[in-house]
């Protein structure tokens, strides 16, 4: 069975989820796997840049690198990057193949798509990679990428989202995110000032070394001027930092005359020269749009899933919105277009089904994944 076909079956969310399944899974067949150095991201909001930014500062250090990520907004490849570019559809095949020999075909079948997609990753890592950049889906200390001994971990923002899952606090859902640390760990800087007195006492508790993006005014000024050539976003900035703080942590360094930067897609991305695209679907990177949009006017292309607070997104995004333009997405968690109208209402706010872009009017296409992959779905 080719890897889509196997994988098409696999719902992508889950209403309950096993978590000894993975670590039990991993543990029968572990013997498979010569894991790379292993840098571990956890967080709400910035992982996949932050990933993204620090696997480019290791690869230009002459590194192999590999970098995962979810989910992806066109095609599955987007997840597996290995060394510049998204895997080939060969090497998926090939190492499904072998994943599925190491499987009995009870196991397979049980695991979750984004069990079996880790496990996939990692296997097709292990043969390519010195180093593995791996973002975590869901969580933290019972995440599928919480099975691999790593050499540092990243924590990243630390907001509200999946509650049903993590907790209706943000001292919940930074616990369970901490809880996969095991050795020394980045923070990044925090909305949040609870979430730094949790990171502490986990520092405390494990006797590991916590660091956090303080620079001196010359490097921070070097940053800064070099980041904001790519982008204005003071959350991609703040991103950079981070990643940039992990890697002179690991003991390495850059020379900015030959770096550059590739961004990874859906992130602040300027897709057109007047739509910005940005993935982000929670209160936290609701209010990082604002910022970044700030004294502007902007078209917001939306639409989100039942279980995201919309409400008090569009509240946030409000004072840029000049009008709502709800976006179709194929998925049944898509929250009920009424209740969007009704709320753009209640905010004395226009709304309208999204038909056609405006040349002379500036976007952002925001929401979700599914968001992102209808919007350009459509403009292709």
């Amino acid at each position: 069975m080719t890897l889509f076909s196997f994988l098409d079956p696999k719902p992508l969310s889950y209403d309950e989820i096993d978590y000894e399944r993975m670590p039990r899974t991993y543990r029968r067949i572990a013997a498979h796997f010569k894991l790379p150095r292993i840098v571990h991201v956890v967080g709400t909001n910035g992982k996949g840049t932050t990933g993204r930014f620090l696997a480019q500062m290791l690869r230009h250090n002459g590194f192999r690198v590999g970098h995962y990520t979810s989910p992806h907004i066109l095609r599955f490849n987007e997840r597996i990057w290995i060394d510049g570019g998204d895997v080939q559809d060969a090497i998926l095949e090939a190492y499904h193949q072998k994943l599925l020999s190491w499987l009995d075909a009870k196991e397979a079948q049980a695991l979750s798509y984004f069990e079996y997609t880790t496990l996939l990753a990692m296997a097709i890592f292990c043969d390519f990679c010195d180093y593995v950049v791996l973002e975590a889906g869901l969580g933290g200390e019972f995440d599928a990428t919480n099975v691999f001994p790593k050499i540092l971990s990243i924590v990243t923002p630390i907001g509200y989202d999946h509650q049903d899952f993590l907790g209706d606090t943000i001292e919940a859902i930074a616990t369970t995110k901490l809880n996969s640390i095991a050795n020394n760990f980045v923070l990044a800087a925090q909305y949040e000032a609870s979430v730094e007195v949790l990171a502490r006492q986990k520092a405390q508790s494990l006797h590991v070394t916590m660091v956090q993006p303080h620079f001196d005014a010359k490097t921070s000024d070097m940053l800064e001027a070099y980041i904001s050539s790519y982008t204005n976003a003071p959350f991609l900035i703040d991103n950079f930092k981070t990643a940039f703080c992990a890697l002179t942590f690991l003991g390495y360094d850059i020379t900015f005359e030959s770096f550059s930067v590739a961004m990874l897609q859906g992130r602040h991305q300027k897709i057109l020269p007047n739509v910005t695209l940005d993935v982000g679907h929670n209160v936290m990177a609701a209010l990082a749009l604002t910022q970044s949009f700030d004294g502007k006017k902007v078209g917001l292309i939306y639409n989100c899933y039942k279980d995201k607070d919309y409400r008090a997104i569009l509240k946030l995004l409000a004072p840029i919105i000049e009008e709502i333009y709800v976006i179709a997405i194929q998925s049944p968690r898509a929250v009920d277009e009424a209740l969007l109208y009704e709320t753009a209402k209640e905010y004395g706010l226009k709304i309208s089904s999204f038909q056609a872009i405006d040349p002379q009017k500036e976007y952002v296409v925001f929401g979700s994944f599914s968001v992102a992959e209808a919007f350009l779905k459509g403009i292709k």
